[in-house]
């Protein structure tokens, strides 16, 4: 069960790699931006209605099919969702008169960098706050639902409200969204150049970025490490809920970890501590990094002892709610960020979709090799994490080489260079 589990979510993270390498690129041409996380929102509630026909063991062929297809346009959704924060901080009205002083002598560029680097995390987390206090309004509701609907009765029962849960949070979702579907003004992107059509701009903005790789060395820096990391972390996550679960303490347990991630990352402890003592964005990311390493190190604990390293369920509740909540989960937000400041800002989607796409590459190799470790090694399931701390450690080697200072003059020389050729049309 446990491989099969690493399975399916290196399946669909490998599905989701190669429709982004197709669809990816449409977000920085036109007004398509949008429209790709219409999509895949509308597919992700149909997936989701779906499991409601999913009520007992003999329809799990269905089970992972749905969850396949569901985990594939969630992430898909999010991608494009996160990939649109860098453009909108950068009109607000605060950062676009920082950008003006700049250009009139009053600022010098060093402290523009700063302060829109600064405005982008506050921007991530008060999104981060805003979803995560809807997340457990939800939450609380499911555990009503969870109580009126007896899951605690039986196995089937169990099954059986799980389907209803997942529907009813869809449902939620879909209300949400309708009002952006419907009033977001869309600001165009880029022209389309000559001789491409939409099915072929990703294959050449994939080899756009191959070719500009040793031109943006930091980026290319950057993008190693994202890759390695953001496996690590998601691996990690995968391994540690291998653990049963009813559904009513799942819910329990998501409630709980988003509390604790709410007072840490929104309640300003993160961002005001790097705002007071100037502490740059890099820094911050790396902070969260010697974390997840240390997640890994308490998983290799339990490779050859039942006493400890992901044993007992109090330290899934710790790890995933306190642990995770306090010093991991600002990771979404701060690597983001450092993905805006090491990339020239006309291909800005480009290069935020590439750290997509290594990423999502990344995320199905993690599961594929773990699942082939816990097979090899006679279903023990900590055994992944020796793979896991020594890719996290090679990981951490190429975010200390990454210059962002060094990076703003390579995008400068990099734009120079490209509008003389009139890359960048529209």
């Amino acid at each position: 069960v446990n491989s099969i589990v690493l399975l399916t979510n290196g399946i669909s993270f490998a599905i989701q790699a190669a429709l982004l390498l197709l669809i990816g690129a449409w977000a920085d041409y036109g007004t398509w931006r949008p429209n790709i996380t219409v999509i895949f929102t509308l597919a992700a509630v149909a997936v989701s209605f779906a499991w409601l026909g999913v009520e007992d063991p003999s329809k799990w062929q269905a089970g992972v099919a749905l969850y396949i297809l569901g985990c594939k346009c969630r992430r898909g959704a999010l991608t494009f969702w996160t990939a649109t924060f860098p453009g909108l901080v950068r009109h607000l009205p605060e950062v676009e008169s920082s950008a003006q002083l700049v250009t009139i002598g009053g600022k010098s560029w060093d402290e523009h960098a700063e302060f829109e680097s600064l405005s982008c995390n506050r921007v991530s987390n008060i999104s981060f706050m805003i979803s995560s206090i809807g997340e457990i309004l939800i939450l609380v509701i499911m555990v009503g639902i969870l109580k009126g609907l007896k899951a605690g009765n039986s196995t089937t029962n169990n099954t059986k409200v799980f389907s209803v849960l997942i529907a009813f949070s869809s449902a939620l979702w879909l209300l949400c969204v309708l009002p952006w579907f419907f009033l977001e003004e869309r600001r165009p992107g880029l022209a389309l150049p000559p001789s491409s059509s939409f099915f072929m701009i990703g294959f050449r903005q994939t080899y756009i970025a191959k070719r500009q790789c040793m031109r943006l060395k930091q980026m290319f820096l950057y993008l190693i490490f994202y890759f390695l990391m953001r496996d690590i972390l998601n691996t990690s996550i995968i391994v540690l809920s291998i653990v049963s679960y009813s559904t009513l303490q799942l819910t329990l347990l998501l409630i709980v970890g988003i509390i604790i991630a709410i007072d840490t990352v929104v309640y300003s402890s993160f961002w005001l501590v790097q705002k007071k003592f100037k502490i740059s964005t890099k820094m911050t990311l790396s902070f969260n990094v010697i974390w997840i390493l240390v997640l890994t190190v308490w998983g290799l604990i339990g490779i050859h002892t039942n006493k400890f390293g992901f044993k007992h369920t109090w330290e899934i509740w710790f790890a995933t709610d306190v642990f995770y909540g306090l010093m991991v989960c600002p990771w979404y937000s701060y690597s983001q960020t450092v993905i805006s400041e090491v990339s020239p800002l006309p291909q800005m989607h480009l290069q935020t979709h590439a750290c997509s796409k290594v990423g999502k590459i990344s995320a199905f190799i993690g599961p594929l090799v773990s699942s082939a470790i816990i097979t090899a090694s006679g279903n023990n399931n900590n055994m992944p994490f020796t793979f896991l701390f020594g890719l996290g450690t090679i990981s951490t080697m190429f975010l200390y080489l990454v210059d962002v200072k060094k990076s703003q003059m390579e995008c400068d020389e990099f734009v120079r260079a490209e509008a003389d050729l009139h890359a960048f049309q529209g």
